[in-house]
Order: structure tokens, then sequence, then C-alpha cells
């Protein structure tokens, strides 16, 4: 590290030894940097908890990350007198990610869908929304809580849906508040007086997740009248209309137009939103079975323009037949132990590869047509 003295010398090298000014300021700033102590720090003066928690989050980054909704819980935590609030809300959230195929839920959820059953009239992630009578209430009620969680998620696999095909965690959140408004027990998820039920519900949630934007931003305003809907009309079954009407007030309308039809077309296989759709497609596909997303012609074969030239198909058709190889046109949805039997039929294949190309350029170009000027 350089010293005072070598300081001196380089002032003397460059000529500016005889100025003052320039040897006060050189030395100073050596002081300030290797010699003096010092603390950088600025005064808060808002009292806001929630301040203070942003501050100690953007302060700790370097160490253990903490999160704000770790905050939150332990604010959560010390105000609990009954249960261990980390412990339980950990474990409902292990449990909830391991039904059915899996899912990737998480602690926020876990502490939103609370303020959302509780009945909270500002449901965002702050400090004030996490107090004393708050977490009294979210104690009381939380077995109740669990409960429609529980049964939220467990409708969710019996759709079909998994941390891989799930695009929106928070669509469970009207859901469970549903099932806690009506109180209703696993029966749900297999009477057949609630057939009818399920299977609006399932509508919603397909199109819900298959349209861009409805889970994203201004999701706690959506989430708050969703819940005023459900709270005055959903008593005795699930009230699409009335849920459509306030999801369409929002700016977020299930009501799709073209352009959104030829994306959906245009999804490729691995898309999460590629299920909700395959699913309405195939609706006599049981999704609490085993079922997997498949080509109805093989990819290997598809993707491969030596094979193709050799079932007769002219260099014309092959780009359009490569294209078409992974998008919704060739995709479906297949009981998983058809899809290991199934075997692919060359034979039978140039034919049946252009009739797939064909229809899906007519499905595009039919959207085309129909497109508001």
């Amino acid at each position: 590290m350089a010293t005072t003295r070598d300081v001196i010398r380089a002032l003397q090298r460059h000529g500016v030894a005889d100025n003052d000014t320039a040897g006060d300021v050189l030395t100073r700033l050596h002081e300030v940097v290797h010699v003096t102590p010092t603390v950088n720090f600025f005064l808060e003066d808002a009292q806001e908890l929630d301040k203070v928690l942003n501050i100690f989050i953007r302060v700790n980054s370097g160490g253990a990350v903490l999160s704000y909704s770790d905050l939150l819980l332990s604010v959560a935590t010390a105000q609990w007198v009954e249960r261990d609030a980390r412990e339980s809300i950990h474990r409902l959230v292990d449990e909830l990610n391991g039904i059915g195929q899996g899912f990737a839920f998480s602690k926020d959820l876990v502490l939103k869908t609370g303020l959302v059953l509780l009945g909270k009239g500002d449901i965002r992630f702050k400090v004030d929304n996490f107090d004393r009578d708050t977490m009294t209430n979210l104690e009381k009620q939380w077995a109740d809580i669990e409960s429609a969680l529980r049964l939220g998620v467990a409708l969710l696999a019996d759709f079909g849906f998994s941390g891989v095909t799930l695009t929106a965690n928070s669509a469970v959140i009207p859901l469970a508040y549903y099932l806690h408004r009506r109180g209703l027990g696993d029966n749900y998820r297999t009477s057949d007086a609630f057939r009818d039920d399920r299977a609006a519900i399932r509508r919603w949630l397909q199109r819900s997740l298959m349209k861009s934007g409805v889970w994203g931003s201004g999701l706690d305003r959506l989430l708050t009248g969703l819940r005023a809907t459900l709270e005055k009309e959903g008593g005795q079954g699930w009230p699409t209309e009335a849920i459509e009407r306030e999801m369409a007030r929002q700016g977020k309308s299930l009501r799709f137009e073209p352009t959104e039809i030829e994306d959906l077309l245009d999804l490729k296989y691995g898309s999460k939103r590629l299920f909700p759709m395959l699913a309405m497609l195939y609706p006599g596909v049981d999704t609490r079975d085993q079922f997997h997303e498949d080509h109805i012609f093989p990819r290997s074969i598809l993707r491969s323009r030596a094979k193709l030239r050799a079932a007769g198909l002219s260099e014309d058709a092959l780009p359009l037949i490569e294209d078409c190889a992974d998008r919704a046109a060739n995709l479906q949805l297949l009981r998983g132990p058809e899809n290991i039997s199934k075997q692919a039929a060359p034979g039978r294949l140039a034919p049946e590869a252009l009739r797939v190309g064909r229809r899906a350029r007519e499905l595009v170009a039919g959207v085309r047509r129909h497109r508001p000027a």
C-alpha cells in the first residue's frame, strides 16, 4: 500500500510539489482512502418498518439471501402462540409441492393466500398487513386455510396441471378462496353432484392460463376483485359469467382475438401454455391418470429430410412439414400407456404429413381472414 511519502514523491515527479492546493487535496484523498477508518452511512428519517426491511435486504445482499417474505415470515413467527409459523408454512409448502406430478409453490403464495382468505382489504406484501390481529386470525384459521389450499392444489392435479404445465401459481388462490367460502371437502373432487361445477372451474382455469397477461401485472387488484365476486355470487356454484365480467372490467378479458388464436396455434412443444389448450381439444383424456403431450406424427421422421424424401414428399413440402413438426397442429394429449406402445407408421406418412401441414396452414389462414380490419 502506498504511503504518504510515496504520494509526495509522485507529486515531485509530476512537477506539482510546490502547489500547496494540489498537495493538500491528494494527501487528504490518500488518507481518506488508505489511512482513516471510514463508515459510509445515510440517515433514514422515515420510521416505516417496510423501508427498514427493504434497506436490510439491500445491505444483506452479500450475505445469506433473505427475501421480503422471509422477513414477513419472521414477523408472523414472533406473533403466533400455539403453532410455529415457520415450521407450519414450510411444511405446507412441501406438502403442496408433493401433490400429483409435483408443483413449485412458495411460501409467498401461502402467505398471500392467507391474506385473501382472511378477507384483508389490502393484500399487498407490507408489514402493516401482517399486524398482530392479522397474525392471530391467521393462526386461528390456519387449519381451514391449509385444507382449502390442499384441496385446490389437488384439483389442479386432477385437471392435469403440475409445476411443468401451470403457468401461474397464483391461479390457485381464487380457487382456494371459493372452496373455503363454500366449506367444501375432499369429496368435491369426485362427487357427481359437483361434476358441472368442476367442469366450469376447469374451463375457466384453462382459458385464463392460455391467455397472456391475466396473472401478471395488477395481480393484487385481480385477486381482490375475484374474491369480491366469489363472495357475492359464489355461494351455490362457480359463477363463471360474473367472474369474467369482473376480469373484463379490469382489462383481463378471456375473449380471444384472432391474433391470439393464431399465437396459440403457433405454440411449440414444451410451451407451458400448450397444455391447457390441448386439454380443451382432447377432453376425453383422463388427466388424473398418466398422460403425455405427444406428437401425432413422429418428430424423428418429420424433422428428417432424408426420411421425408424417402416417403415420396416433394422438396417444396419439406420446409412446411419441418416447421409444423413441433407445433400445435401435430400435438395431442395421449394416455401414457398408449404413447409408450404407439409405433410410427412410415408407410402412411406421406399423405398424412402433408395433410397436417395443409391443415395447420388452413387454420392460420382462416384466422387471418376473420381478423378484424
